[in-house]
């Protein structure tokens, strides 16, 4: 079943200090991430994929007020019984984005849109307090060195700083069927210190004649149930200086 993720997943994110997502939660140290997610419809076939949304949401917040830390690497699971299509899907590149506005970066690359959403990130300032900026994400579908890609965009309402974060698709292992993973250069400065997120996902687009959809899924019961569950997402952080932070969420479905 699906996905998502984070947003990116992004995404990926985290709270701040204020407002926190509700969802599963894990701590590692001072830092408690928080991630929750959906997806529509619930009910789906049994025996094949059908087109459908996901919406996540996540925090990252520190339990003593502490500055969050700098993210070096983020990464987005995504189960096995999921299905994100892109064939036919145009595609953005990560160049078309940098320094854009979000009109500037619909404008670039509308075609290949994918999701939206909103990111809250710490900006930290020499002998000051913590800045909190609040964005708009947009999600594109990408091609980075070649390579199947999620570029995320990210411009700020009140300070006027765009930010592109590319996530590279890579196999899973277990019972994961991807992995998207954004690494988190030097040169995005004090972006990587992210606060909270919520991105929706979802595409569809004709190719060849025919629907289809960015993102599928399919609820795989016994027909003697009406409902299961699965796993929706999985999130991880890793920080700079060493450790690390994820957590994953099961949510369930219907079968028709």
């Amino acid at each position: 079943m699906l996905l998502f993720t984070l947003l990116a997943a992004s995404v990926v994110l985290g709270s701040a200090r204020s407002e926190h997502a509700s969802g599963e939660r894990a701590q590692a140290g001072n830092l408690i991430i928080s991630l929750d997610g959906r997806i529509s419809p619930l009910k789906l076939p049994r025996d094949h994929p059908a087109p459908v949304s996901v919406r996540l949401a996540g925090s990252l917040r520190t339990d003593d007020g502490s500055t969050l830390p700098r993210m070096i690497r983020m990464e987005l699971g995504l189960p096995q019984q999921g299905i994100i299509d892109t064939r036919g899907l145009p595609v953005c590149s990560p160049r078309r984005l940098h320094s854009a506005t979000t009109a500037g970066a619909l404008e670039a690359c509308r075609d290949a849109l994918v999701g939206h959403g909103r990111l809250r990130a710490e900006v930290v300032l020499p002998d000051q307090s913590p800045l909190s900026i609040d964005t708009r994400l947009l999600a594109f579908n990408a091609r980075v060195h070649g390579r199947r890609a999620l570029v995320v965009h990210a411009f700020g309402t009140g300070v006027p700083v765009a930010v592109v974060i590319p996530f590279l698709f890579q196999r899973g292992t277990g019972n994961l069927g991807r992995v998207l993973v954004a690494r988190l250069p030097r040169t995005l400065g004090p972006w990587p210190r992210l606060a909270s997120f919520e991105m929706t996902l979802s595409r569809s687009f004709e190719y060849r004649g025919r629907r289809h959809s960015y993102l599928s899924a399919s609820c795989p019961i016994p027909k003697a149930l009406t409902a299961g569950f699965f796993s929706l997402a999985r999130a991880g952080f890793t920080i700079a200086g060493g450790g690390h932070i994820g957590t994953a969420i099961t949510r369930g479905c219907r079968g028709r």
